[in-house]
């Protein structure tokens, strides 16, 4: 069985207001700093003691800054893995949330996660494979826990998987920013340990 935990990134200041997606530039903000300053010292608490740890980041600047902390408390070097990377939102990258809300391409792709597709972009169920493939190579051998620093949207796209959930119920999670959920997995199948734990310092 292998331990693994997901975090996502920390704040910044386009959350809630821009649909970030890939695009470039976007930064972790002061209170993204702390949050995941603070997330670092919590986890290294509850995995003192652990060897063999690996700590695997998005691409993105966000989740890098997010796992920078976390690699220096627990003496690790953080790997770069696409499969972790945010959705690519093709059209609607950079749009604000509120010029978004008359789109009915949007109001499908939240109601019908598991069906619809962002204008030139990736869909959820391309995510969920892209996650759920890493996942499967982790649980493939036993060994020491394993953090994957990401998104919103691949995370929740990842526990509906674990959970045999349909991508539709995407709304029943939350997945906070600087929040970590953590799951049991074996070859075939796996298990929700905890979901959207805030970590103090």
């Amino acid at each position: 069985m292998r331990r693994v935990l997901f975090l996502r990134h920390g704040s910044h200041d386009r959350l809630g207001r821009i649909l970030c997606g890939r695009m470039p530039g976007v930064s972790l903000s002061e209170a993204g700093r702390a949050e995941a300053q603070a997330v670092a010292e919590g986890l290294a608490r509850r995995l003192a003691g652990e060897r063999g740890l690996r700590l695997l980041s998005s691409p993105q600047p966000r989740t890098r800054e997010t796992a920078a902390p976390l690699a220096e408390a627990l003496g690790v070097e953080a790997e770069i893995r696409d499969e972790l990377d945010e959705i690519a939102f093709g059209d609607w990258t950079g749009m604000p949330f509120a010029a978004l809300g008359g789109d009915p391409a949007w109001n499908a792709w939240n109601t019908a996660r598991g069906s619809a597709r962002p204008p030139g972009g990736e869909s959820m169920a391309e995510v969920q494979a892209r996650v759920g493939g890493l996942l499967e190579r982790l649980a493939a051998d036993e060994g020491a826990p394993v953090i994957l620093v990401s998104h919103g949207d691949p995370i929740c796209a990842a526990l509906l998987g674990v959970l045999g959930l349909s991508l539709d119920a995407y709304d029943r999670l939350v997945v906070a920013p600087a929040s970590c959920s953590e799951v049991e997995l074996w070859p075939g199948g796996g298990r929700l340990v905890s979901l959207n734990e805030r970590l103090a310092g």
